[in-house]
């Protein structure tokens, strides 16, 4: 090799290297030189001579970047095969540069001392400590030389952690090995640090003029030429802290806490240097953060003490005293999680075994805390409450005067923090600036806003446990505060009418941010306090100025709902009272802004999306009040009942939904009657009209023909004025109004809860054989008369989707049957809007009406029927032929019922029918009804995956199609939540979920190689259920489980893999190996599992569950069917000698078992060829670093498995003389 010839290659990388890097260069250019550098990386012998050439100081900085990449590249690939000599070349020219072969600190490129350090790390990774004993001497001789040398001293060591303990990208032995040795030396290595960034600190405080807290330095000097000098300190001292970083999360805590605490301490006093206090703050985070030993984390205290409270708080108040500066800001929000991560501290070390007494400066921590809670900027506000939670729950904190003292702060601090201000597009709040760093848009703020609300409900109710008087006291002036304030809307004044809120108007905001407040403060204070303590005379007041108040407004009123429902607990003790809560939200279910009189009812605008929601609300609220106390309103029945028969008298006054709501109240409270035959007689007479209507032979022959069906809601006209002419609306909501009422009765109308009362009250009809009472529902016989209506309606539902019928949709209904916008946007994940849209009038065009109500029928109808089952019980289960109506019902016609409807059926229907379902029925009704649907099922799956498959393979060739991408996602999203719907119903029909839900139990072994960190085992206990056997008996449906199940692991959706491989796949198996089964069966069974793993091998716990899986099934059927062992012998790059091993040990039981774990571990090893891996990993160049010999003597006999691939003939020598 000459001189010349290196030269002249470095010439020509150095032309490649500036047509790859000039923007100007054509594409075809920069691919040529691309291509040079690159096999000139991968083939010339002499890239270690032209590396070192390229990365002379003379080069320009993008030159000498590569010929450093070039060296890297050497130590990462062709290590293994350099002779000696060149290595140590190699190393001894590599710490030259890192000598003198670089600029000064200030001047060098980033990316060139990045780069470097990774040079001497690579080399590390090879050969320390075994070959390369004086390493950190040489580091440390290095660092002598000055600032530069230091700084890269510093990027070596972060990096070599990094690699070794963070990421963990090396070999287990090779990581065991550097990193028991780094613990050795550990004293060394933070001595080191230590030393450098006290040394720094103190040149560069001397040479910039020091902070008074820093008397022992030397007078301040301004000299401008020592400026460069001073900025070289800084750096290093920065360097050395994001060092410490590294290293402080993992050393032992004995290394922090040392020398009195020493690091902490110099942390503290670096808070307050503008240019290190961010570094600083970051390991202090760090270091408190730490978990361990109780014992090892007591020093960690000291933080409380006076200096470093001192410290602490100055820093805060300094950074927030100039506004808002973003690096000031970045600052304080690390300084909060400090202060945060030491209130955990404090929880876990006060009242536990480690006798720690409490801080003397607990008082001004509080302070200080609750000024983060007080701070404009609503993220910090946020980040404060996880730990307020804490301390208040903690049983030795919570009862410190201290903490007490603080509770009517932070209410007080709540209070304003509830209010949602704060929007980063508004400047209505000191909140909107510190919003604009924090948050993209409106909508991220609203969505962070939303949460941190609950989680401020939570803490408050725990404040008020604490509390309880206080935190009532202040809602109760909050609230007489807001009923009397005058209505301020705004800017933004509401499109409904003048003079009304919009949600951003500041009256509402307040209205909204105190109704929470006393709902939290309320409803714990109930919960608290004896009954005889609760203030009933004030709940009182309070609840009587709220009746009173009057108001037009839509939002308002909402919040004066909520409010009513708050303060109701109270009328149990005056239950004089209930009758004016009742004319109160009765008010409220006919609520409009404008009064119907102007108006002739049919061209009246829409109601607003907030008057829908008052009225909506208002009829929850009765609902509420009847399910949550039936016996304080039973007394009040008949007045509550004429009530609801007046409002139902016109038709026009409510919607169905309102309707009904009313309706379910009072069924509601006829479960209190306790009395069968009364109650009977009472849903009779409520579900009379219903009956009248849904019984009409104008009505049977329309639910029964899909033809007449749609001419009936009128979906077969054409319409000129889409939004104001919709002559069948009537048609629709009485078919509407059926089908709620029936849903609400099902739902509601139940037989008491305890026996006795059941008994007397005529509910209990005997006993099963098993000794479960047989209760008879009061609605069963009015139901069961409409139930063949509601299943022609079904049948006439699902026929409607026959192409015959969609032909015959008129021309604005063409797409009727399709989903609605806000589902779609659902499964696209796409964000609701924000609220402005509350105070437009809501323009539904008749299409959209017409969708609506398709979609709520088709639901609510299999509503029914899945609370059937549990509501009726036997009455239902045993219908004459059942299974076979329902079959020519709810199944008819699936193959053309889209995914989108197919789905609810699935989850509101079949799975409640199934689980409610006593096994007596299961032969006669489930396993009919189940078998024809899970082959079904698996048909249809298996045709929309492939579709799917075949479109993926498509998508290269880039047709262009009329189906838009947009569309594509929706349909393959859907067929994703399908395939969910599908496994869950088969996981909950077939497998019990004994010990506890079904979780992948991640056992992590401290020393396991990282790809099997998230071990899956599924439950031991996950057994199949008396209905999984029954459907396992029949042949079709047991086929039909099975291949669903494993056909299923090669279908692209992840979640749904890795829950049927850990839940479904070896129960379903395992139920079926004691007959015998085909070998080509097997083999197959065993090949979907290897297919799934090339597919999902990617994700962890996905790989994981598999390999448990596959590894299962070869153990217990390899000694049957040899045929597995054919299909092994197919995996990519399979090792045939480690195969034979592996099944000689597992054929061979005399022979002692090696450990579960082991010989799973060689079985991972021996499928590795057939783990999927991410795009990013498949065209990787593998790393290979060689195991050096061993530290440590082993003891025990090496086994054959562990082969240790020692360099042959190796000898422990030193291999690199320093």
């Amino acid at each position: 090799m000459s001189a010349e010839q290196v030269s002249s290659l470095c010439e020509q990388l150095v032309k490649a290297v500036t047509v790859i890097m000039d923007p100007a260069s054509t594409q075809r250019y920069r691919l040529e030189a691309l291509k040079f550098c690159e096999e000139f990386k991968e083939k010339c012998p002499i890239c270690v001579p032209c590396g070192l050439k390229l990365a002379e100081k003379t080069q320009t900085a993008i030159v000498r970047h590569f010929g450093l990449q070039i060296l890297e590249h050497v130590v990462k690939f062709r290590w293994n095969n350099m002779p000696r000599l060149e290595k140590v070349y190699l190393k001894n020219n590599v710490m030259g540069l890192i000598s003198s072969g670089t600029q000064s600190i200030l001047e060098e490129e980033s990316h060139i001392k990045d780069v470097l350090s990774r040079i001497v790390v690579e080399m590390i990774k090879r050969e320390w400590p075994q070959h390369w004993p004086d390493m950190l001497k040489e580091l440390d001789t290095l660092s002598k030389q000055g600032e530069t040398q230091t700084e890269l001293v510093m990027f070596i060591l972060l990096r070599l952690a990094e690699d070794v303990v963070t990421f963990q990208t090396l070999p287990t032995q090779r990581r065991r090995d550097i990193q028991q040795t780094l613990t050795q030396n550990m004293e060394k290595i933070f001595s080191f640090l230590l030393t450098a960034l006290q040394q720094n600190v103190n040149k560069y405080r001397r040479m910039v003029g020091a902070p008074q807290e820093q008397e022992a330095l030397t007078t301040p000097q301004t000299d401008v030429g020592q400026e460069p000098k001073a900025q070289a300190n800084c750096r290093v001292g920065m360097a050395a802290l994001n060092t410490l970083a590294g290293y402080i999360d993992w050393v032992a805590l004995s290394h922090i806490t040392a020398d009195n605490c020493k690091l902490l301490e110099m942390l503290c006093l670096l808070l307050n240097e503008p240019e290190l206090q961010v570094g600083a703050a970051e390991c202090l985070l760090i270091a408190v953060s730490r978990k361990g030993k109780l014992e090892d984390r007591k020093p960690l205290m000291v933080l409380f003490g006076d200096v470093a409270m001192h410290y602490i708080l100055s820093a805060a108040q300094t950074a927030d005293g100039g506004g808002l500066v973003e690096k000031h800001y970045v600052f304080l929000k690390r300084l909060c999680q400090v202060l945060c991560a030491l209130g955990s501290q404090l929880c876990a070390l006060v009242g536990s075994d480690s006798d720690v007494e409490m801080p003397p400066n607990f008082g001004k921590y509080l302070d200080s805390f609750l000024a983060f809670t007080t701070h404009p900027s609503q993220f910090l506000r946020s980040s404060t409450q996880i730990t307020w939670g804490a301390l208040f729950r903690h049983e030795v904190l919570s009862r410190d005067p201290l903490l007490l003292a603080m509770i009517p702060k932070y209410l007080r601090a709540s209070m304003t923090n509830l209010v949602k201000v704060g929007f980063p597009s508004k400047s209505d709040s000191p909140s909107c600036e510190y919003s604009r760093f924090d948050f993209d848009s409106d909508e991220d703020f609203n969505a962070f806003f939303n949460s941190f609300r609950a989680q401020q409900g939570e803490v408050m109710r725990m404040a008020c446990r604490l509390d309880p008087r206080t935190g009532f006291q202040m809602a109760g002036e909050w609230l007489k505060y807001q009923l009397t304030a005058p209505v301020d809307t705004g800017p933004m004044n509401s499109k409904t009418g003048e003079g009304l809120c919009s949600v951003f108007s500041p009256s509402f905001v307040q209205w909204d941010a105190m109704t929470f407040f006393s709902e939290s403060v309320i409803s714990q204070m109930f919960r608290t306090l004896d009954k005889d303590e609760i203030p009933v005379n004030d709940g009182i007041d309070l609840l009587q100025l709220v009746l009173s108040f009057e108001t037009k407004d839509p939002l308002i009123l909402s919040c004066v709902l909520t409010n009513v429902s708050a303060l109701f607990p109270f009328v149990t003790y005056r239950p004089e009272y209930l009758p004016q809560v009742l004319a109160k939200l009765f008010a409220s279910v006919t609520f409009e802004v404008i009064e119907e009189s102007k108006f002739v009812m049919s061209v009246q605008a829409p109601r607003t999306r907030a008057v829908k929601n008052v009225r909506r609300h208002a009829c929850s609220s009765i609902i509420k009040m009847c399910r949550d106390y039936p016996q304080l309103v039973l007394p009040n029945f008949e007045m509550l009942y004429n009530h609801v028969k007046q409002l139902l008298s016109n038709e026009l006054l409510l919607t169905q939904m309102e309707k009904c709501a009313l309706m379910e109240a009072l069924v509601l409270i006829s479960n209190q009657f306790k009395d069968y035959e009364r109650q009977k007689a009472f849903l009779e007479e409520l579900l009379a009209p219903v009956a009248g209507l849904w019984l009409s032979p104008e009505m049977q022959r329309v639910l029964s023909d899909p033809e007449a069906f749609i001419s009936y809601v009128g979906a077969d006209n054409k319409i000129a004025d889409p939004v104001l002419e919709d002559p069948s609306g009537l048609n629709r909501s009485r078919i509407s109004f059926c089908v709620y009422t029936i849903l609400g009765v099902v739902k509601r109308a139940r037989w008491p809860a305890a026996t006795e009362e059941a008994k007397a009250g005529g509910f209990l009809l005997g006993y099963m054989p098993s000794g479960t009472p047989i209760y008879r529902n009061p609605c069963t016989e009015q139901i069961l008369k409409l139930l063949d209506n509601l299943l022609a309606l079904i049948r006439t539902h699902n026929n409607l989707y026959t192409p015959e019928m969609v032909a015959r949709l008129g021309e604005t209904f063409a797409k009727a049957l399709d989903m609605l916008e806000v589902e779609k946007n659902a499964i696209l994940g796409l964000p609701q809007p924000l609220l402005e849209l509350y105070d437009s009038p809501v323009y539904k065009t008749v299409l959209e009406r017409m969708q609506g109500f398709f979609c709520t029928l088709y639901d609510n109808c299999f509503h029914i029927l899945g609370n059937a089952g549990p509501s009726m019980q036997q009455d239902f289960y045993t219908v004459e032929g059942l299974a076979t109506q329902l079959l020519s019902s709810a199944f008819i016609n699936l193959n053309n019922i889209p995914d989108y409807r197919l789905r609810p059926m699935l989850r509101v229907f079949v799975k409640p029918l199934v689980l409610s379902c006593p096994s007596e029925y299961y032969e006669t009704l489930v396993c009919p009804m189940l078998g024809p649907l899970f082959t079904y099922l698996h048909v249809r799956l298996s045709q929309k995956w492939q579709v799917i498959n075949q479109r993926s393979m498509l998508c290269e060739d880039d047709t262009a199609d009329d189906n838009p991408e947009s569309q594509e996602m929706l349909e393959e999203q859907l067929v994703r939540l399908l395939t969910r719907e599908v496994m869950d119903l088969i996981t909950v029909c077939c497998v019990s979920k004994k010990g506890g839900e079904h979780n992948t139990t991640a056992a992590v072994d401290g020393d396991d190689d990282e790809a099997m960190a998230t071990e899956v085992t599924p439950p031991a206990s996950a057994e199949l259920t008396e209905l999984g056997k029954c459907l396992m008996k029949q042949e079709d449906v047991c086929t039909a489980l099975l291949i669903t199940a494993y056909t299923s692991l090669c279908w692209k959706d992840t979640l749904s893999c890795q829950r049927t491989t850990t839940q479904l796949c070896w129960p379903l198996l395992k139920q079926v190996l004691p007959g015998n089964l085909l070998p080509d069966a097997v083999s197959w069974f065993f090949t979907s599992v290897l297919k799934g793993l090339q597919i999902h091998g990617q994700h962890d716990g996905c790989m994981a569950a598999l390999v448990h899986l596959a590894f299962q099934i070869y153990e217990a059927l390899r000694p049957r069917y040899a045929e597995l062992k054919a299909v092994m012998e197919q995996v990519p790059d399979i090792q045939r000698d480690s195969l034979e091993q592996f099944d000689s040990k597992l054929l061979n039981p005399t022979l002692q078992k090696v450990a579960d774990k082991r010989r799973k571990d060689h079985f991972k090893r021996l499928i590795a060829g057939c783990i999927g891996k991410s795009l990013g990993e498949q065209f990787r160049k593998e790393v290979h670093i060689r195991n050096l010999p061993s530290l440590f003597k082993k003891v025990k006999p090496l086994l054959e498995t562990d082969v240790i691939e020692n360099e042959e003939g190796e000898v422990l020598t030193a291999f690199f003389e320093p």
